[in-house]
């Protein structure tokens, strides 16, 4: 009995090491033919990291105001008699806005100029009867007094007409009329704000240890976030010399060209003031970066090591810097002249086997303009 057992398990130990041998011999079948199948290489593009002059700047946000902006209001109370604007129109210095009712003035003033020539026609009189003798002084005064008043009269009823003529006092963009014609204005009534929108100032702020590097006439950078790809130069042309006791902050105001009206005063702004002082980096394209939680990388491309004369990828750290449009600069882990892969890092490896080909690499710049823009 004993005997059969032992011949049993004998028998299945040899079952056994039948089958663990065929699989090991399978497994290893396997493993060769995988090593035979390497994946094809992955094709990439590349940039090399460069050494550049980048320009320091300051950053702030700021506000639009524009260079003239005015609320047209009445001078002196009348009736609307006629409107001769457009609501959100561009004018001319000079241009008729509206008319008040002048009626009565036009009214008086034909008799007041009568008035001044007769007066005039006096004392021309008297002037000569005076060299004469004929005339005393006290009179030929009189006649003085007279035309002097007479002209003064004619002179208010013409500015009063004029008052009463509201004209665009400079070129601009009017906003919505506030008047309805035969409405009675009282003085002060607003009729309709007028800004000029070329150029615009910019109006922004610093903290007071910047103001040893500030200076009128530095270049500005305007961009705004409901304006995507817009980008505006203008240079600085006041620095207050009065610090905020509250803030100790600086105003500081720009002059930016606003040809196309794109800007509006009340908007808000990004503002980049450029500094005389350039520094100097080590820059990449910013998709070349694999930005991840645990640290951002980029893939170095190296010559294969086994000697075939194809490329393999190295994952290298990297500590960055400041952005500059497509660019980023690398503080650390990086050397002037390294070959970086630009772009489709997400899927990649260390170690992977690439192919370079820079046909489709899109180009890169430093101050990137949109065709959408």
């Amino acid at each position: 009995m004993k005997k059969r057992i032992l011949l049993a398990l004998l028998g299945l130990a040899i079952v056994i090491g039948a089958l663990a041998a065929v699989k090991a011999l399978q497994i290893r079948a396997m493993v060769a033919e995988g090593k035979k199948n390497v994946p094809p290489p992955e094709t990439v593009t590349t940039a090399v990291a460069t050494a550049e002059s980048w320009e320091t700047s300051l950053t702030a946000v700021g506000s639009l105001t524009a260079v003239q902006g005015v609320t047209v209001a009445a001078e002196l109370s009348g009736k609307v008699a006629e409107i001769a604007f457009e609501s959100g129109t561009k004018v001319k210095r000079g241009d008729l806005l509206i008319r008040q009712d002048t009626s009565v003035e036009e009214a008086q003033l034909p008799g007041a100029q009568a008035q001044a020539i007769l007066t005039q026609t006096i004392l021309s009189r008297d002037a000569k009867m005076l060299a004469e003798q004929i005339v005393s002084q006290v009179d030929y005064d009189t006649s003085v007094a007279n035309h002097e008043q007479a002209t003064a009269l004619v002179d208010q009823i013409r500015a009063t007409i004029a008052k009463k003529t509201i004209r665009a006092p400079f070129g601009g963009r009017l906003g919505i009329r506030q008047v309805n014609l035969g409405q009675l204005l009282r003085e002060g009534d607003p009729i309709v704000t007028l800004q000029s929108l070329d150029p615009v100032y910019v109006d922004f702020t610093f903290p007071q240890q910047e103001m040893a590097r500030l200076r009128p006439g530095l270049p500005v950078r305007v961009t705004c976030d409901c304006l995507p790809g817009l980008v505006i130069d203008g240079r600085m042309t006041a620095v207050t010399p009065l610090v905020d006791s509250d803030t100790r902050n600086i105003q500081v105001q720009a002059t930016v060209g606003n040809r196309e009206e794109k800007l509006r005063p009340g908007m808000f702004v990004n503002v980049a003031v450029g500094l005389p002082v350039r520094q100097k980096v080590l820059a990449i394209p910013a998709t070349a970066v694999f930005y991840a939680p645990y640290g951002n990388s980029v893939f170095v491309v190296d010559d294969d090591k086994e000697g075939g004369g194809g490329k393999t990828l190295r994952q290298q750290f990297v500590r960055l810097g400041k952005k500059r449009g497509d660019f980023v600069a690398v503080t650390d882990g990086l050397k002037e002249g390294d070959t970086v892969v630009s772009t489709g890092v997400f899927k990649l490896r260390n170690g992977q086997a690439v192919v370079v080909d820079n046909t489709l690499a899109p180009p890169f710049r430093e101050n990137p303009r949109p065709k959408n823009s």
